[in-house]
């Protein structure tokens, strides 16, 4: 899903490996490193760095925290490399694969954030065009937003590609004259945002929230056809919008048997999507590292965080 340079990522733990073997030998009991994988967008960072801050100072385990794609870490929970994805958004295919079949993984709850996915446009551009939001009206604009990447089509500004995104089949499966062109990264995604906003240039992107942005920039939704259960189950045929998500935490199997209070931490862990982008904007915005933002919301926030403390 959604990209900033991660702050001062810790070294990974060293794993003992056998000669003959190139696969890591899972840690052993009673290990107190807890090892999370952070994903690329600041968002999940902030998240991150509050379980850690707490994990650390409060229970006294260390944590190793590696920078990877979403896409490749699952795999880690077969080697042991990784105990926690703090922040997962769907991902129901690589589910069945390691929590239904291989059973190394585990759903650890709720995190509490409402996610949402979904085609923005800059506030100014609904003021000048009040139907641009409404999806049927698109190729009306479609001049509008092309770009010397998207050639005689509108762009639709994507992120990373191994962000969680539909919007090939979507613009294939609407008749849409648009191009879907990548950033690269969260980080990009928000630059266009803002200049697009800034200098009142024409902009139709990919974005979700939770997200500090919006409470910097004025974006508008566009309203793609309404998600439907099974809409978007053959994801060559998806021609409807994305659907809520409800967060939750993944964990390795391994933790959640012998991660003690650690485990009893991230089970309980639960906050709010304004939680999340305080944290957030406080890296980007304040130019604080993510353990010095971390740090700020929880010694502002105990009482919501004592109720996630083990008993």
């Amino acid at each position: 899903m959604r990209t900033k340079t991660l702050a001062g990522p810790l070294l990974l733990a060293l794993l003992l490996t056998a000669c003959t073997s190139a696969a890591p030998t899972p840690p052993a009991v009673g290990d107190r490193t807890v090892r999370i994988d952070i994903h690329p967008w600041a968002g999940y960072e902030a998240q991150a760095a509050v379980l850690a801050y707490l994990l650390q100072h409060e229970l006294g385990y260390r944590v190793e925290r590696r920078p990877i794609k979403e896409d490749e870490t699952w795999a880690r929970f077969e080697t042991g490399e990784v105990d926690v994805i703090v922040e997962n958004w769907g991902h129901n295919h690589l589910k069945e694969e390691y929590i239904e079949r291989k059973k190394v993984a585990l759903s650890a709850g709720l995190t509490g954030n409402k996610g949402v996915i979904g085609w923005y446009v800059p506030e100014w551009m609904v003021k000048k065009y009040p139907d641009i939001t409404d999806w049927r009206n698109l190729n009306k604009y479609a001049d509008l937003f092309k770009t010397s990447r998207s050639g005689n089509a509108g762009q639709v500004l994507d992120g990373d590609p191994t962000f969680v995104t539909n919007d090939e089949a979507i613009v294939k499966n609407l008749n849409l004259n648009y191009q879907v062109v990548y950033s690269g990264s969260e980080a990009a995604l928000i630059k266009a945002a803002q200049a697009a906003t800034k200098n009142r240039t024409p902009l139709l992107m990919y974005f979700y929230e939770p997200q500090w942005l919006f409470s910097k920039v004025k974006l508008a939704k566009i309203n793609l056809p309404p998600h439907a259960i099974g809409c978007d189950a053959d994801p060559v045929k998806v021609a409807c919008d994305y659907p809520p998500y409800l967060l939750d935490k993944i964990v390795s199997k391994r933790f959640a048997e012998r991660g003690g209070k650690a485990y009893e931490l991230v089970r309980n862990f639960n906050w709010s999507n304004e939680d999340q982008n305080a944290v957030a904007s406080d890296m980007i915005n304040r130019k604080l590292t993510a353990d010095q933002a971390a740090q700020r919301w929880v010694e502002e926030n105990e009482i919501v965080w004592k109720d996630w403390m083990p008993r």
